[in-house]
């Protein structure tokens, strides 16, 4: 009987083995195009990906319509002339006093502000000593508040441009309230 099974066991280990295999031809491939994969090359021109926006195949690189930055809040006085007398009439800025770091306002606006503005907010920056750019206003002769500094901030004024993609929305705030500490003073 012992020889009986271990004969077994090996006829069926021998046709499993032998039968299974043969090198001359390929086995079956069930469902191919999951083993051979159509390579697309990611973001490049092709005409699988072709959409009426024209842009063939860069659709992935743009945002989703109305999707917002996480942490995002929207910003809801217009880019208008309207929009920027309305934005004067903004007095209170959203940050929390206690949470507004004067420190790092004013790192910023050596940064970004004092090169036009001048340290002291008088309008007299190194550009503009040196004659590069002309006609900056002091804030002592400018009636503005924490909004219409925040406003100019992210929409940009006449020849100043807009610092919306260099500084987040709290430290556009942050700095508005050290350029009124810096009116105030002068």
């Amino acid at each position: 009987m012992k020889n009986l099974l271990k004969t077994v066991f090996v006829i069926v280990i021998l046709v499993t083995t032998v039968s299974c295999k043969d090198d001359l031809k390929p086995n079956y491939q069930y469902m191919p195009n999951m083993y051979e994969a159509v390579g697309y090359e990611t973001y490049a021109e092709s005409d699988a990906f072709n959409s009426p926006t024209g842009l063939k195949g860069k659709e992935g690189q743009l945002p989703a319509d109305g999707s917002i930055k996480r942490g995002f809040v929207p910003y809801e006085i217009p880019n208008t002339t309207e929009g920027y007398d309305f934005s004067k009439t903004v007095v209170q800025s959203p940050l929390d006093p206690a949470k507004v770091d004067m420190k790092k306002a004013e790192e910023l606006y050596g940064i970004y502000c004092a090169i036009c503005h001048g340290d002291t907010g008088n309008g007299m920056g190194k550009l503009v000593k040196q004659e590069k750019i002309l006609g900056v206003p002091s804030y002592a002769d400018r009636q503005i508040s924490v909004g219409s500094v925040y406003h100019v901030q992210a929409y940009g004024l006449n020849s100043m441009g807009a610092y919306s993609n260099q500084m987040s929305q709290e430290e556009r705030w942050m700095v508005s309230a050290y350029v009124m500490e810096l009116k105030s003073k002068l």
